[in-house]
C-alpha cells in the first residue's frame, strides 16, 4: 500500500545482518582489551551500532534515492549505497584507485 499509516519498511539483509557482525566485533574488543562488559552494556552498544547503521542508510536513501510519490525512502538502496561508499573510500585511503 503507499499509504504511510499502513506502509511497511523493508529492512535490507545488510542492515539485518550488521546486528550479529557488530556483536562479533564487540566480543572482539573485549577479548583484546582482556575486558568483559555486562550484557546491558553490550546490548546499549549494540543499539547505538544498529541506530546508526538505520540513520546511516536512511540519510544515504535521501541523498542518492528518489522514491516513488506515496513511498518511504529506499533503505535497501540507501544501505547498498552506503556499503559501496564505505568499501570505495576504504580503498581509496589504501591506495587502491583507479
Amino acid at each position: 500500500s503507499n499509504d504511510k499509516k499502513t506502509a511497511i519498511w523493508y529492512a535490507p539483509g545488510k542492515a539485518a545482518n550488521c546486528g550479529g557482525v557488530a556483536v562479533s566485533g564487540l566480543e572482539m574488543a573485549q577479548n583484546s582489551a582482556r575486558i568483559k562488559w555486562t550484557r546491558e552494556e553490550v546490548d546499549e552498544r549494540l543499539k547505538g551500532i544498529m541506530k546508526e547503521c538505520f540513520e546511516n542508510g536512511l540519510q544515504t536513501a535521501k541523498t542518492y534515492v528518489t522514491p516513488k510519490e506515496g513511498e518511504y525512502p529506499s533503505l535497501v538502496a540507501g544501505s547498498n549505497i552506503a556499503g559501496f561508499s564505505k568499501v570505495a573510500a576504504a580503498m581509496k585511503d589504501q591506495g587502491d584507485w583507479w
